[in-house]
């Protein structure tokens, strides 16, 4: 039994409190009349529960509230952290020092969107354990974008019920799932043999203290999994999972507008919605204070951004700014206006020039040369640009919804390289998905080493329920051929990168040290392309985490490089004794301290 409560229930003149504390009621009536002992009922075996959930799509039938008259109850909103949120404005049980442990699942987004639930948690009074066996409640971040993902939470899932009925009887935690599993299979969760209490989706995360409220008070099973047109999160400062780490996850847009036939993400992380510029740079600037080394701005369609919330460092958003890459398309009308990608990566660089920049995930559609030359022309903007190919048949690419060709994307990568020719390439590859061929999977493998590309995730399609190829496809090819033609990709990926590595040995590079791998304990760090790179540190220098160095490349592999430390340096003094390809071309080294602190192109171009 759920009791759904939507925004449509507003408009039959019902306010969220009222209908909460009905179906509140009709609940406890609903028990009561089932069973005397209706708090102990529910322990029975055969027994239903009975759910509260909060969705956008199915609202509550009228009879659902009108079970029994309420006496009159306070409606006073609490005064309590986080953010009062109006449909549970009566709630006020806080946690009051309740351990909670959270386990997170799937992407960089899921990481970011943990560091926000942490900071709501801690404000109202949870605090966090490192110890499983102490929490009070558990919360799964999970991730829906492969069938494999879903298992391992449905496995861990099996686990924490032995542990609340067999470990601690006594003193059952509460199990919570949060993120895109959340969103995507709520009611499952919640009716699924007692393993889940509270299920809260990607944007109803300032809710979650009083979820756990509600499911303290009288609910067998609270969700709320309502997707927001508007929610960013850009008012919450993020508790970091690691405190120590030099390098953060920072998101700057949720959402995505693309509907790929294949993917979920639109589904469970609702429409594009981008967060206000100043709120952003002001972020990055507390972490360069905090002494971050490395900064990645996240969105599921990062490069979309779209900014036009008014802004007192920035001045007004410029107009136009949709343009697409040539030879691209999409099925949604695009939008002029906003502050757009470029202006904000510039921005961003401009913080701190020993602060380096990155950005994950982009659509090869936003790729206006605006972007590409701020890539260029910044000296601590990363030259490594996410460019997800997914397949290399047009064919494939047309019944994938992607909205470009084989030729179109190879002449995309063949302008960013003329625009910036050390960039690194990286991507996404789909086998198998839905109605491919022979030939198709061939003009994939082909593609692969063609482009060259430097890292790529590489995966075996999994049909996902409620995308376009659930509703409009057959996923017809055999988990045999899946894996064989997966096989093959993953080898023609692996023979390209392997000799474009093995061309750098010799070469000198710059490397953000990280401190010991977790492995051999070996020294290692990243460089601006996104190598993992090993070092050989000499007798007598010392290194902490943060520090860059200056290496020389002896080794190398497809996957990574092994370096011998120079010498520490600064990024702005190393890229002046090795100016980068492109933008510096045609400039003095002499002068590129100068220029790095003198106005650029980009700042004029945003001002």
């Amino acid at each position: 039994m759920a009791y759904r409560l939507t925004r449509t229930s507003v408009s039959a003149g019902l306010s969220y409190t009222r209908l909460i504390r009905r179906a509140l009621a009709t609940t406890s009536a609903a028990a009561s009349t089932a069973d005397p002992t209706s708090a102990t009922s529910d322990n029975r075996k055969g027994s239903r529960r009975k759910h509260l959930v909060f969705n956008n799509r199915t609202g509550p039938s009228l009879q659902h509230f009108l079970a029994q008259p309420l006496g009159t109850q306070s409606t006073e909103a609490s005064n309590a952290e986080p953010e009062v949120v109006p449909y549970m404005a009566t709630v006020s049980d806080w946690g009051e020092g309740r351990k909670y442990y959270v386990e997170v699942y799937g992407c960089q987004m899921n990481v970011s969107d943990t560091e926000i639930l942490m900071s709501v948690l801690n404000k109202a009074g949870y605090q966090r354990t490192m110890v499983l066996e102490d929490a009070d409640v558990i919360f799964l971040m999970t991730c829906a974008i492969r069938e494999k993902a879903e298992d391992r939470i449905w496995s861990r899932l099996a686990f924490l019920k032995s542990l609340k009925t067999k470990a601690r009887p006594d003193r059952a935690p509460l199990v919570g799932v949060l993120g895109c599993m959340a969103e995507r299979l709520k009611e499952r969760l919640l009716e699924s043999d007692r393993l889940v209490d509270v299920v809260c989706g990607p944007d109803a995360y300032r809710s979650l203290p009083r979820l756990l409220s509600l499911r303290a008070m009288s609910a067998d099973g609270v969700a709320n999994v309502m997707l927001s047109a508007d929610e960013t999160y850009a008012d919450i400062t993020p508790v970091r999972l690691d405190e120590n780490r030099i390098s953060v996850h920072l998101s700057v847009m949720r959402g995505c507008n693309n509907m790929c036939s294949f993917c979920i993400v639109p589904f469970t992380r609702g429409t594009e919605r981008s967060r206000d510029i100043d709120s952003i740079v002001s972020e990055v600037r507390r972490l360069s204070q905090q002494g971050v080394r490395e900064v990645t701005l996240l969105g599921q369609n990062v490069n979309s951004y779209r900014d036009t919330s008014p802004s007192t460092a920035f001045g007004d958003s410029a107009a136009g700014g949709s343009e697409l890459s040539r030879g691209f398309s999409t099925i949604y009308k695009r939008k002029d206006g906003g502050r757009r990608f470029a202006e904000l990566l510039h921005r961003v660089a401009q913080v701190d020039p020993e602060m380096r920049v990155r950005f994950t995930s982009p659509h090869p559609k936003d790729f206006p040369d605006e972007l590409l030359q701020v890539i260029r022309d910044s000296p601590n903007v990363c030259r490594t640009i996410h460019l997800p190919l997914q397949s290399g048949s047009t064919t494939c690419l047309q019944r994938m919804r992607r909205g470009y060709s084989r030729d179109a994307f190879l002449e995309l990568v063949h302008h960013i390289r003329s625009v910036i020719p050390d960039v690194a390439l990286t991507t996404d590859v789909i086998a198998g998905f839905c109605g491919e061929t022979e030939d198709e999977h061939r003009d994939t493998v082909d593609m692969m080493r063609t482009v060259g590309f430097d890292n790529a995730f590489m995966f075996a399609y999994s049909m996902r329920e409620r995308t376009h190829a659930h509703r409009r496809m057959l996923d017809d090819v055999s988990a045999d051929v899946k894996g064989r033609r997966l096989a093959e990709i993953i080898d023609a990926f692996h023979e390209t990168a392997r000799a474009k590595n093995q061309r750098l040995i010799g070469s000198h590079g710059l490397v953000l040290y990280e401190g010991l791998s977790k492995k051999r304990a070996r020294p290692f760090g990243s460089d601006d392309y996104g190598h993992k790179v090993f070092l050989d540190v000499p007798a007598g220098m010392s290194l902490a985490p943060g520090d860059y160095v200056r290496v020389r490349i002896d080794r190398a592999s497809s996957a990574s490089l092994t370096a011998a430390a120079v010498e520490k340096t600064t990024l702005a003094r190393h890229y002046c004794d090795y100016p980068q390809p492109g933008y510096l071309d045609s400039r003095s080294s002499d002068h590129y301290l100068n220029d790095m602190a003198a106005p650029s192109d980009a700042d004029r171009a945003f001002s």
